[in-house]
């Protein structure tokens, strides 16, 4: 009486769960008792192979997988034809087991950072022609992830690294910039398959400024491309809603920020160009705000736009104080969870009387 009765099928399910943890156990174990005593053999990393595919979180196995290659390198000591072949093989052969992993588990940062070491291994081992194809294959590889998922972030950071090491690779300043661009072009592609993707939009602000530090471009350049991106971000905007336009707008906006100016990509503009630039923006934003009059993104963009026209002027009209205090009401209710960041900003416009 009083006990629960259970399904002969529940039973037997219950039994193969502890027999699997019961395996898993035992394995585990296994390859603690191998490691500390050393023995770096094939079985001991098969072993560890298992173990990393049931729990690839697991990272103090992926370790004792970098030991044992530790200990397989120096054996294969790439000092002739045969040692570079078989330390290419091990490089080779770690990648591949890898793949299905970070398939199956995109966003571990476990996964990533093994094979960011076994790749700096094949760049400390091997020569630098066969070390640059290892690392080029990457980039076809981060480019077929990103396409299945593209706003992976752990995807994006990697494929930041992998260029930076290719552009390490070659000594052409011209090959640098091509990459440089052809990276410009790739978040394009990819913001043109999906508006959302922040991790896209990042990149660009950073390659942006890049590009146009790499080529040494005049102030008109820069002001060229300032107009291209911001016209970029207005077709963007066909979802006022997506938070992800915003951060780039916000960015953009930067340029005409005094205070931050001479980190961004038109350093060199003059004030009465920031004014005009910053009166274009506000404007085009109250035309989105027409039909859109509960979106937050929207108000806060305008509260901006003014507070930027104080910074430049010094000061701010009343015009201006007015609108910003109409607009941080707004936002006290669209998004009561920050009032105390609205409040903050009201007391700020203390700083242009």
């Amino acid at each position: 009486h009083g006990v629960p009765r259970q399904s002969k099928k529940a039973v037997e399910n219950v039994e193969q769960k502890q027999q699997e943890i019961q395996k898993y156990r035992d394995l585990d174990r296994s390859v603690q008792d191998k490691i500390a005593g050393r023995c770096f053999t094939p079985e001991t990393l098969q072993q560890i192979s298992e173990l990393l595919k049931e729990n690839p979180e697991y990272y103090s196995v992926w370790n004792y997988r970098r030991l044992i290659r530790q200990h397989e390198f120096p054996v294969a000591a790439p000092s002739d034809q045969p040692g570079i072949d078989q330390v290419a093989a091990i490089i080779k052969s770690d990648l591949e087991f890898l793949f299905p992993l970070l398939r199956s588990f995109p966003k571990c940062y476990w996964i990533w950072n093994y094979r960011l070491w076994i790749l700096d291994e094949a760049k400390r081992l091997l020569p630098r022609p066969i070390a640059h194809e290892f690392w080029q294959k990457e980039l076809a590889l981060v480019g077929k992830m990103l396409s299945v998922d593209s706003r992976n972030f752990h995807g994006w950071g990697y494929r930041r690294h992998v260029i930076t090491e290719l552009e390490n690779f070659s000594a052409d300043e011209d090959s640098v910039k091509q990459m440089t661009q052809a990276e410009v072009y790739y978040t394009t592609k990819m913001i043109g398959a999906n508006l959302s993707n922040f991790s896209a939009w990042h990149n660009r602000t950073k390659l942006i400024q890049k590009l146009l530090d790499e080529k040494k471009a005049t102030d008109e350049e820069r002001k060229k491309v300032l107009d291209e991106e911001l016209a970029l971000s207005h077709k963007a905007l066909i979802d006022p809603y997506d938070q992800s336009l915003w951060f780039y707008h916000q960015t953009l906006m930067c340029v005409f920020d005094p205070s931050l100016a001479a980190r961004t990509m038109a350093p060199n503009l003059s004030n009465s160009q920031r004014l005009e630039y910053v009166e274009n923006e506000k404007e085009e934003i109250k035309d989105i705000l027409d039909e859109c009059t509960d979106c937050k993104w929207i108000y806060q963009a305008l509260v901006e736009c003014n507070l930027i026209t104080a910074k430049i002027k010094g000061a701010m009209p009343d015009d201006d104080r007015s609108e910003v205090l109409e607009w941080l009401g707004v936002l006290i209710k669209l998004d009561p969870l920050r009032r105390g960041r609205w409040n903050d900003i009201e007391k700020s416009l203390g700083e242009y009387e």
